[in-house]
């Protein structure tokens, strides 16, 4: 292994189960975030130049399409992996990488998946039961009105948890652990 000059550190971090884990919890975070990023500044923006029936059909496939396996074991996963790595970092040697993954665990679950639990999917639902062929001009005007505002908000409140969680974990990644001697 290559040493630093400077400190005698391993220029290459050590590669450990929990080491593994953190990294893979990194990932999904990150993914999560990036997802829930692009949509705020890409996805959201561009539905509210469109008109009524093409925002609803637009928001309903998108809802029906996310739920995929791909999104859920990523989304479902960061909200297993976070605790996990922190029940997993729970030493005197990895002390400070636990308390970061404690604060990104409490703020995933708590901004992105309750939020998401509780704000957006039963707005998602109630726009899906929405019967979009059968709507009047107005109807459709309403619905957007009644779902838009609010899911847009909720999602902006996901984005920066989502961003939170990401950046106290790549905190824990950077936080050194102790070597046994020094403890």
């Amino acid at each position: 292994m290559s040493y630093s000059s400077e400190r005698s550190i391993p220029i290459i971090p050590m590669i450990t189960p929990s080491n593994i884990l953190l990294v893979i919890t990194a990932t999904t975070t990150a993914l999560i975030a990036g997802l829930f990023f692009a949509w705020s500044c890409s996805v959201t923006i561009g539905l509210a130049r469109v008109t009524d029936i093409v925002y609803i059909t637009a928001m309903q496939s998108m809802n029906r399409a996310i739920l995929n396996p791909v999104f859920l074991s990523c989304f479902l996963g960061t909200a297993i992996l976070l605790p996990l790595s922190t029940y997993i970092h729970y030493s005197p040697a990895t002390l400070s990488r636990f308390w970061f993954l404690l604060a990104a665990s409490v703020v995933y679950i708590i901004g992105v998946l309750g939020v998401t639990m509780a704000g957006n999917v039963p707005l998602n639902e109630s726009l899906d039961a929405f019967a979009l062929s059968s709507a009047s001009a107005s109807e459709m005007s309403l619905q957007r009105a009644a779902f838009e505002g609010k899911w847009n908000f909720l999602n902006t409140i996901r984005t920066i948890a989502s961003t939170l969680s990401i950046i106290l974990v790549i905190i824990a990644c950077l936080a050194p652990a102790r070597p046994e001697s020094q403890l």
